[in-house]
Parts: structure tokens; sequence; C-alpha cells
């Protein structure tokens, strides 16, 4: 009777599908990156997070985030957090992947290129939970500084059985998670201004005293944290772990977590030290060089992370086209949306291959090309890619229309989740100084770079214009902070396009090069000039 209560021209859920086996553009990456020994295992994990109950998880975590328990029932201070269960089956699935501590643990050509595209399939479900796994993976270079807290560490960090139990690492708990607490209210990213005191205990020993604050205190729920604190003029790197060795609690008192506009299956908490036994990492005084090399790991992991939540809103917008009919045709069929499709997919498809071959840098940081790619590449790569997942989701939840805005639906998730790469880790100004920086101490692998996209980039005049311009600015050290922004963006384009002309088809090169070169490139999606490739763009990035 009632005929406008019928549904029809919805679109159905997009779930039970292998996040691995449909992404060809991931598969060419580990294989061409030196893991292909891992693609089984990619597939397995693909298939596993693409069903329906897994992205059911995600959305339960992100609906009810943690909360904080300062005291127990007794009136004792416990600085708890309690998360949904969804956040700790998360947590496993990520930790029976190894995706923590593989690659160190594990080692083997492209050990590091397996673990990133595992970060990559789970950054399309829960970015969340990627932030405690990221942090525990970076600390493991810094913590091998010390051998013997090393070494009691070392099984905790390197088993794949999370333990989600709140207990001294002493009672028997089968993993280890270490988070970072570096900025302080007053000084953000400059961490020179942290005031966070430490005061030895006894003398000449590795034990202190910590007496300050944390602003943001990332994952405070995790069994230790790598934080700065000042001992006179100089900063150091320190252990605090959540327990003291007699199994009493730390003095780290969590004061409030931060009600954050994404991430919000994390927590973030800001802190204070009273009195919180702490260790020794590292030489005393070389804190921000210490915990910078943890920071650089982190840093890729924002890149991957971005990736993948562009990868994510892609195959939501192209779904959604596909499924969804207006004025007459499908969405996809339209000549705009078919445009905006297609950039959307050269987008995806660069910020992938880079953030692949970011990670093969890790494993081979031998040569100099290598050492560029890391050291120079990494934070352009960092600046670019995450900043580009902000319009680059907004466009996609477009793609849905109305249904995009609603809370129901993933988009608006995968939209507040965009910013935090960009911001975390260094925002934009602070990671292209550190590009420049990096260029000037790396004379000799920036030279490397620059010859590697030149012989990529041979017969080409749009790209030899913008590799000449790009080479300039770096040699006017004096007029290079105020292009600092263009010198990262350029770098990351260079180097996306060098890829790209190498590895993908050609159409595929051409389209990108005409488009991020042109004098319209990346002002707004669906300016594609011509509609000849963008069939096979889309089909690429998704096949139907």
């Amino acid at each position: 009777m009632w005929r406008t209560h019928e549904v029809f021209n919805q679109v159905p859920a997009l779930c039970d599908y292998n996040l691995y086996a449909s992404d060809a553009v991931l598969q060419q990456a580990v294989v061409r990156e030196a893991a292909a020994w891992h693609a089984d295992a990619l597939a397995a994990q693909g298939e596993a997070l693409g069903r329906a109950a897994t992205l059911r998880l995600a959305e339960q975590a992100e609906r009810h985030p943690p909360t904080l328990v300062a005291y127990d029932r007794c009136g004792r201070r416990i600085d708890r957090v309690d998360f949904d269960p969804a956040w700790h089956r998360l947590l496993a699935l990520l930790y029976a992947d190894g995706v923590h501590a593989s690659a160190w643990f594990e080692p083997r050509a492209g050990a590091h290129v397996a673990r990133a595209a595992s970060f990559f399939l789970h950054g399309q479900v829960e970015a969340g939970s990627l932030c405690p796994v990221t942090m525990t993976f970076a600390s493991i270079p810094v913590l091998r500084r010390e051998p013997r807290l090393f070494d009691a560490l070392a099984d905790g960090l390197r088993s794949r059985d999370y333990d989600s139990r709140d207990l001294p690492l002493s009672a028997g708990k089968h993993s280890v998670t270490v988070g970072m607490g570096m900025t302080e209210k007053q000084g953000g990213s400059d961490l020179r201004g942290n005031t966070t005191e430490a005061r030895p205990v006894g003398e000449g020993g590795c034990e202190y005293l910590l007496v300050g604050h944390k602003w943001f205190f990332s994952a405070p729920s995790s069994d230790a944290h790598l934080v700065l604190a000042r001992r006179g003029d100089a900063l150091s790197c320190f252990f605090v772990p959540r327990w003291l060795p007699d199994g009493s609690h730390n003095a780290v008192r969590i004061r409030r977590l931060k009600d954050k506009l994404g991430n919000r299956s994390n927590a973030s908490a800001e802190v204070e030290f009273e009195d919180a036994w702490a260790l020794l990492v590292g030489d005393e005084g070389r804190g921000i060089p210490t915990i910078m090399e943890m920071a650089a790991q982190t840093r890729l992991d924002c890149v991957l992370g971005s990736a993948a939540l562009m990868r994510r809103a892609l195959v939501e917008a192209i779904h959604h086209a596909r499924h969804r009919s207006a004025f007459g045709r499908a969405l996809a069929a339209q000549p705009q949306m078919a445009n905006v499709l297609a950039e959307l997919a050269l987008e995806s498809e660069a910020a992938t291959t880079l953030a692949l071959r970011l990670a093969r840098a890790v494993d081979a940081d031998g040569n100099l090309l290598e050492r560029a790619y890391r050291r120079i590449v990494t934070p352009a790569a960092k600046f670019w890619v995450c900043k580009r997942a902000v319009p680059f989701t907004a466009e996609c939840m477009e793609v849905w229309g109305g249904n995009g805005y609603v809370e129901e639906g993933p988009m608006p998730r995968l939209f507040r989740e965009a910013p935090v790469n960009s911001i975390w880790e260094g925002s934009g100004n602070v990671v292209c100084l550190d590009v420049l920086r990096a260029a000037a101490r790396e004379g000799a692998a920036l030279g490397a770079l620059l010859q590697d996209f030149a012989d990529a980039v041979a017969g080409e005049p749009a790209l030899l214009r913008a590799l000449d311009g790009v080479a300039a600015l770096l040699a006017a050290p004096a007029e290079a902070e105020w292009h600092a922004r263009e010198v990262a963006m350029q770098l990351v384009l260079l180097a996306q396009a060098a890829l790209l002309r190498r590895h993908a088809p050609v159409a595929v090169a051409d389209a990108f090069v005409a488009s991020r070169f042109g004098s319209r490139g990346g002002q707004v999606a669906g300016l594609l000039a011509t509609p000849q490739a963008a069939t096979a763009l889309v089909e690429r990035a998704w096949p139907d």
C-alpha cells in the first residue's frame, strides 16, 4: 500500500571484500619492493580485515571512546584508561600480524615493506589503534641502545600475543606496548621549551625522578613511555614505566583525556609527573636526537596511514558511484563524476606507490639514494601526502552526497581522521624545515636523489622544468625557508612522477604528469584534461 516506503537506488554497504586482492597497485608494489614472500599473509589479512564483522569493530571502537578511571572503589589512585572490547580486538589483530615489531625481530630483505603493507591494510579499517602500534614499533631501535633494559623487554616487544590486561610486566604480561610523550603545553613542536625536570637517584646511575607534565601523552595505557625531560640546560630521553619494579603504580597522573576531533577510539592524555621513576635512554643531554629517531619512523607511518585513509575513501566513493543512479544512469558513467574518480584514483596510486618505496628505504639504508629517500623524501611526504588526505577524503565524502555526511556511514569517520597525520609528529611547517635541514646536511644524498629524478623524467619538459626549479631553490639557502613548502611539495611530486613513469601503466604516468605539473593541477579534483584514461584509471583502482 505505502509505495513511498519502498527503498531503491540506495547503495549496499561495502563489506566482505579482500583489501589486498582488490588492490593491484599495492600488490605490484609489494613485489617490486622485495616483499613478495609476504603476499600470501597479506591476502589472508586483506580477507579478514574486509569482513563485515571486522568493519563493525571499527565502528564500535569509534562510537565508544576510552574513558579515564582515576581511582579504584577504595579511593586508591590507579590512572587507568578503559577501552571498548572492540579496541582490544583490533589491537589483537595488529599484534597477530606483527605490525608492532616483526620487521625488527624478523629481519630479512623486504621486512619493512612487508610490515608497511600490513599497516596500510589495517589503516583502511581503523586508524586509532595504529597509534600505540606505531609508537611501539618506533621505540624498538631506541630501546636497543640500552641492552639491559632491552633484554628485559624483548620477549614482550616481539610477542604477537596481545595482552590487554592492566598488569605490571613482572606479573607475566604477554606483550609490551610503548607510548611517547614529548610535547608540553607551553612549547608544542618547540621541544627545547620543555620544562619537565629530571633529578638523579643516587650518584652515577641511570635512575631518575621526573617532575613536570606532558600536554599530549599518546596512548596513556601503554606499559611504558619514552619522554623528554630536562636536567640543567639539556634535554634527555627517559623510559617511564606505568608500573614500578615492585609492582606499584608509577607516579604518572592522568589529569584528563583529550576530546579530539578524530582518532576518537585512541586515548591521548594530559599527564603530570609527581616524582615519576624513570631510566635514562641514550646519552645524557642528547634527548632530542634520540627521540627524533623514533619520530622519523612514526612519520613514515603517518604517510602510510594517510595513504590508507585515501585508499579506503576512494573505494567507498567508486563503490557508491557505481551503485547510485541519477538522471537516468549510474553516477560513475557521468563525465564529471568519471573525471573526479579518475583523478582521485591517480592521487591514491601515487600515495601508495611512494609510501611503499619509502618503506624500502628503511630496509636498505646503505647507499646514498636510499638515505635520501629516508632522510629527505620521508619528511616531505609526511607534509604532502598527509595534507592531501584532507581534501581527498572530503571529495570522496561529497561523492556520496548527503548520505556521506551521515554518521551511520564510514565517510565522516574517514574525514575526521584525515587531519591528524598532518598535525602529529611535526606539523607542516616543522617537517618542511626538517626537509631543508636534511637536504643541507645530506648533500651527497640529495645529489643522488636529484640525479635519480633526472634519469626518470628525461624527455618530459614539464618535469625537467620542475626539477630545475626545486634544485635552484635548494641551492639558495637564504631564500629556501620562505619556499620550504614549495620545495617539499615539488620533491614529493617529482618522486611520485618518477615512480609512476618507471612502474605504472603509461596512461597512469602521463595523466599524473599532465595533471600535477600543468597550470591547473591540484586545485580541485576533476580537472583531468581528457577522458581517454579515466575508465582505465578507475578500473585499475577498484575492479568492477
